[in-house]
């Protein structure tokens, strides 16, 4: 329902905003402008949801072939004490827990490409428990809001762009993101655990973020002594080792199971081909809902009414550079990579707004688009408090982003 209104917002403002435009200025490009972006974000849909189906096909084969293998299993029990808390309507022992536990996992270490059809099939599990087909239920919204914060370990992407538009030392953001994306992500699931009266303060949970608070005080310090070119040789090698690692894992497995690999790769990517189909009308949806509020101007409008506003009460307005990206970023992974790269362009790499942009960027996940590709892949329509709690762990990854900038860089 949240998500209705949302869209029908973005095309009434951005009607109006063009209107006010057209009686005002006489722009007479700005409602041909808003159809042609309609037309381009509708194309661009298409071509992700297709682009989608290779990897699809390839992971949820190898999803198939670990399923019944038994490794996935594995991983539930592995991950039963603590998501048994946090998803306490998932049936004791159920596959799906492995299939979280992958795709955060993959998150973890931005691995995209392996973490969006993990999720996937981890949705469509949790689908066939689910009472009411069309709506979500509390594991998906506790699945969606994690996704959603973005706790990713290393932004390896991000690093090589500082590194390509000449920054001096690329990873003086790495910090910054780590304490931010971290912030992000605790307060979505604070917000679910609330809204679905988990209680917080349990043993098994409150071991587990002190753990991964841990972890990642480890990563920081190791990483904070390396030089700029290890950092990404590194990560990218341990990365892509683990990856091909359970990809060699799940293959054992089935052998030692005497299943059929190759029949079984088979049969989940065929599932994977339909997937990558049922999501195309829910992304064109929500992508032509962005353009054509970005092609209005409504975010130009946006955007100077926070910086008069911000003015007008005496504080500095310099953070208010990084502002198109911090709007970008729940709507359009693409839209916020571009900001951040403007804003570096415009402002230098190593200017404040740069950094900010950068670590806005490394921050949180695209709301949005989870919520379309995650969402429609299972037909869901009624999405209940996803987006609400969603959207408050992209403000606090925000303005913890803003913060760390001013703590970091000033």
């Amino acid at each position: 329902m949240v998500l209705n209104y949302i869209w029908i917002a973005f095309f009434l403002i951005a009607f109006a905003v063009a209107f006010f435009k057209l009686a005002f200025t006489g722009d007479m490009q700005v409602f041909p402008g808003i159809i042609q972006a309609s037309f381009v974000s509708a194309k661009t849909a298409f071509e992700i949801s297709i682009g989608l189906t290779g990897m699809l096909s390839l992971w949820l084969g190898i999803m198939k072939i670990g399923e019944k293998g038994r490794v996935i299993q594995a991983f539930a029990r592995l991950a039963a004490p603590v998501f048994g808390k946090l998803f306490p309507d998932i049936p004791k022992g159920h596959p799906v827990t492995g299939s979280i536990f992958m795709n955060i996992s993959a998150n973890l270490l931005g691995l995209d490409n392996a973490a969006t059809p993990m999720g996937l099939k981890a949705m469509q599990e949790m689908q066939t428990f689910n009472k009411e087909k069309n709506t979500a239920s509390n594991p998906m919204i506790m699945f969606l809001a994690i996704n959603a914060s973005g706790l990713t370990l290393i932004p390896v992407s991000i690093l090589v762009y500082r590194t390509q538009l000449g920054a001096a030392d690329p990873s003086d953001v790495f910090l910054p993101i780590m304490l931010a994306t971290f912030i992000s992500t605790l307060v979505a699931i604070g917000a679910v655990c609330f809204k679905q009266r988990i209680r917080v303060l349990q043993k098994e949970l409150l071991l587990f973020f002190g753990g991964l608070a841990v972890f990642i005080g480890s990563i920081i310090w190791l990483f904070s002594s390396l030089e700029q070119e290890k950092i990404e040789l590194y990560s990218k090698l341990s990365a892509n080792f683990l990856l091909f690692a359970i990809i060699c894992l799940f293959i054992i497995s089935g052998i030692r199971k005497k299943i059929n690999v190759y029949d079984a790769f088979i049969e989940g990517a065929k599932e994977g081909f339909h997937t990558a189909v049922t999501i195309i009308p829910y992304l064109v949806a929500v992508l032509v809902g962005i353009a054509v509020f970005r092609a209005s101007g409504a975010m130009d409008f946006l955007i100077e009414g926070i910086r008069m506003g911000v003015a007008s009460v005496g504080l500095d307005t310099e953070f208010v550079g990084a502002l198109p990206t911090m709007l970008m970023k729940p709507l359009s992974g693409s839209g916020a990579r571009g900001m951040m790269v403007d804003a570096m362009t415009t402002y230098g790499p190593d200017s404040f707004v740069g950094r900010l942009a950068s670590v806005v960027q490394g921050s949180t996940d695209t709301t949005f688009y989870v919520v379309a590709v995650y969402y429609g892949s299972i037909g869901i329509r009624n999405t209940r408090y996803t987006v609400s709690c969603s959207l408050l762990a992209d403000l606090a990854g925000a303005i913890a982003a803003v913060a760390m900038a001013y703590l970091f860089f000033t």
